[in-house]
Formats: C-alpha cells, structure tokens, sequence
C-alpha cells in the first residue's frame, strides 16, 4: 500500500511514472540493501552532492563524520536536503540505442536533518550504521570512546517524504526493430564478495569470523 504521507509533489515520479513505488516495504528494502547514499544539499548557491555511508532505524535514517564536515555542519543549521541511494540490477541491451536502458532499484528522501544528542541515541545510530554494512562486527570491535563520539557529528533524517523507482525486466523496442538482428537482453550485474585478505599485522592463529567469509547483501 503506498504511503500517502509519503507521496507529495516533490517525491511524485514523473518521468517514468509508472515505475514510482510509495510504500514503504519496497523503499526500505533499497535502503537496507545499499551501502552508499549520495546526500544532496545547496550552500551559498553552489549544489553540492556527498557520498557517504548510512544506516536504518525503524523511520529514520543516519549519517555520521567528522564534527568538522562542512556538510553535516550546515544540515545541522537545518537547510534542505535531498538523500538518494541506487542498486544497479542489470544493463538492458535494446535492439535500438534510444531503447538501451539499466534495471536498478532506487529511492530518494527529502526532509530536513537533525543532530543526534542524546549520548544512547549516538551510540545506537553509529551501531547501525556498522550493522547495516557488516552485521556482527560491532559486537567485536572496539567500542567509540568519549574523545572518538566528541569528535563525530551524527544526523537523523526521518523517512517521512520519500519515494521509490523501480524498473526491472527485459527491454521494450520500438515494435518495428523487433526484427532487427542483433542480440537483445540483460546483463545481470551484482556486488560478490572476495575472500577475506588478513591485515598483515594480524594474529596469523586468528580465524576469519563467518560474518566476513560467508558476507552477503542479500
């Protein structure tokens, strides 16, 4: 069911309008998926837009970095901001090149962030913004210390006014060039993990913890 609060002007797809998704079951699956999202906002006049790593609570996302960002510094003042984050499923290879298209999966979030300043909220959100990348892996790390939290500016972004866009499927030509002879398809694409490589400096009897030889995405 789309989310009526969610669906506004500003998060209503246009182009392609048949692909908006607004519920969010399907955008929280993009955002729980992805690593990366890329935060946008204007300063001065000047647009700029910043990748960095997030994570999920409930309605709410985080980002977090140095108290001294310039960026995390003026969404702290309250101007607008725009968060998108994309996963590219496939390239979609039409028999036209006007028709050539990608299957990705994406949503943006509009809104307005807030610094975290409650000490246990801090805490939880950088905690999910490790789980969210590397579930497990709080738990076995060093936990932030006082000059470590001081030293990192932490903002919530509610999940209020967002939308989804979604396109999945082979390619659609124009019906005249389905005779064209040429091969037509997709290309499934997908992030697969490496093997783990050992810090050098590492205990050589430390195993690999499962978290890191069985990582997945999905």
């Amino acid at each position: 069911m789309p989310d009526a609060q969610a669906v506004s002007a500003r998060t209503r797809v246009v182009r392609e309008s048949h692909r908006g998704v607004y519920d969010r079951e399907t955008a929280y699956q993009v955002l729980d998926e992805g690593f990366i999202c890329h935060v946008g906002f204007v300063l001065d006049g000047q647009p700029f837009v910043i990748p960095t790593a997030y994570g999920r609570v409930e309605d709410n996302l985080y980002i977090h970095g140095s108290a001294a960002s310039r960026m995390l510094r003026n969404l702290d003042k309250g101007i607008p901001v725009c968060l998108t984050v994309t996963l590219l499923d496939g390239l979609v290879l039409a028999r036209s090149i006007f028709n050539h298209s990608m299957n990705y999966r994406s949503v943006v979030v509009l809104g307005t962030a807030v610094a975290v300043l409650d000490a246990t909220e801090k805490l939880a959100a950088l905690k999910s913004l490790s789980e969210h990348i590397l579930p497990g892996r709080w738990a076995e790390s060093r936990q932030p210390n006082e000059r470590e939290l001081k030293q990192t500016l932490v903002m919530r972004l509610p999940i209020a006014e967002f939308s989804a866009k979604v396109r999945q499927g082979p390619p659609i030509d124009d019906e005249e060039d389905y005779a064209f002879p040429t091969w037509a398809g997709v290309i499934p694409l997908q992030m697969v993990p490496g093997t783990p490589e050992n810090d050098p400096r590492l205990d050589p009897k430390t195993p690999v913890p499962a978290y890191a030889s069985r990582y997945s995405r999905k």
